[in-house]
């Protein structure tokens, strides 16, 4: 049997309060759960971490990649642009040529020849897009296109408008390879 002076003498135990050893367990088994969460926590964000590196890789690898085949396609481009334009100019040169190899040619030929091969030039040039800058006198003076060498006055012309032209210039594809020389009214 139980002795009842043993129960009075632990009121603790009747009341249903945790000794201290108790405590201390709760709190060893609460810590270890705690732990035990942790550990779980880190470890996932140790895979997602290396996760993030092995995309992070790959992202910095394909921006690599992309580059190099940037930089290839612009070193073809650059080293076969011209191909056109050469393709375009070889007629030319086989006229030229071939103008030169007439050594009993008149002076009337020698003109008409090189009549011919100025046109096949010119029209090299055009496919190509260089393009003619040859303002007209009387027209208006445009420093995008043309450089004005001198001022000359003209009685009944336009302030600011072209005279003549000493040279022509070129544009290709819409940008001025060389602007035309110009002599231009003076502005007001």
């Amino acid at each position: 049997m139980t002795d009842p002076q043993n129960h009075q003498s632990n009121p603790e135990t009747l009341q249903g309060e945790a000794s201290p050893e108790e405590l201390e367990a709760a709190q060893a088994a609460n810590e270890a759960d705690a732990l035990a969460a942790t550990g779980a926590e880190i470890a996932e964000l140790k895979a997602r971490n290396a996760e993030l590196a092995d995309q992070f890789l790959r992202a910095q690898a394909d921006v690599q990649n992309a580059r190099r085949r940037a930089d290839e396609e612009i070193t073809k481009g650059r080293k076969f642009a011209i191909e056109s334009f050469a393709e375009s100019l070889v007629p030319v040169l086989d006229s030229l040529e071939a103008g030169l190899a007439h050594k009993d040619a008149t002076p009337e030929q020698i003109r008409e020849g090189a009549e011919a091969t100025l046109r096949q030039l010119k029209s090299a040039l055009e496919r190509n897009k260089v393009i003619e800058i040859a303002p007209a006198a009387g027209s208006k003076f445009d420093p995008h296109q043309h450089q004005a060498i001198s001022v000359v006055p003209v009685e009944g012309q336009e302030p600011n408008t072209i005279v003549g032209v000493l040279q022509k210039g070129y544009t290709i594809a819409e940008r001025v390879l060389r602007p035309a020389l110009v002599t231009v009214t003076p502005a007001n």
